[in-house]
């Protein structure tokens, strides 16, 4: 299990040393997200992708609940009043219903999952508007204190913003 490190580092700079120091202590480049403005120059930096900045994953979960839902609701309502062949509910038709309307479902809330804001990272777009850069680490649980402790003493100006237990699936 891994868990999901928030901080806030003052510009550039100071993201690239950190995650120098982060390498250095054998956390993975691809574990590392930064987040900044648009207009901020981060390269050499690994950019959070739209996994991590969108609720994209949240919105598929959503919606392939809801889709299958009520797919298969319709798929009964079919299956029952208006069978294919014969008088007995086909109860195919309502399961290949259900899969589309989940199919259907995690498909159109992906498209705007993809567009929305994450959520989680709502409580940081003051300061990122302000310049400073977020920095997203997925650590195993075991190793949160030691790498918050490590990054504390090597970088007075960042500022630990908290720590999720479990970070999401995809991203």
């Amino acid at each position: 299990m891994h868990s999901r490190i928030y901080w806030l580092l003052p510009d550039v700079e100071s993201a690239r040393r950190t995650m120098d120091d982060l390498l250095l202590a054998r956390i993975e480049y691809r574990k590392m997200h930064f987040v900044a403005r648009e207009d901020c120059n981060m390269s050499g930096l690994h950019a959070a992708n739209v996994l991590q900045t969108s609720d994209v994953v949240r919105s598929a979960e959503v919606g392939l609940i809801i889709g299958a839902a009520m797919g298969a609701l319709v798929g009964t309502l079919v299956a029952v009043f208006y069978p294919i062949v014969g008088d007995k509910p086909q109860w195919g038709l309502a399961a290949a219903l259900a899969i589309a309307g989940a199919l259907f479902g995690t498909w159109a809330s992906t498209m705007i999952g993809v567009s929305t804001p994450s959520k989680r990272l709502k409580r940081f777009a003051p300061q990122i508007e302000q310049g400073q850069i977020l920095l997203m680490v997925d650590v195993p649980m075991w190793d949160v204190e030691a790498i918050e402790a490590r990054l504390q003493a090597l970088h007075p100006e960042a500022r630990l913003e908290g720590t999720e237990p479990d970070i999401p699936a995809f991203p």
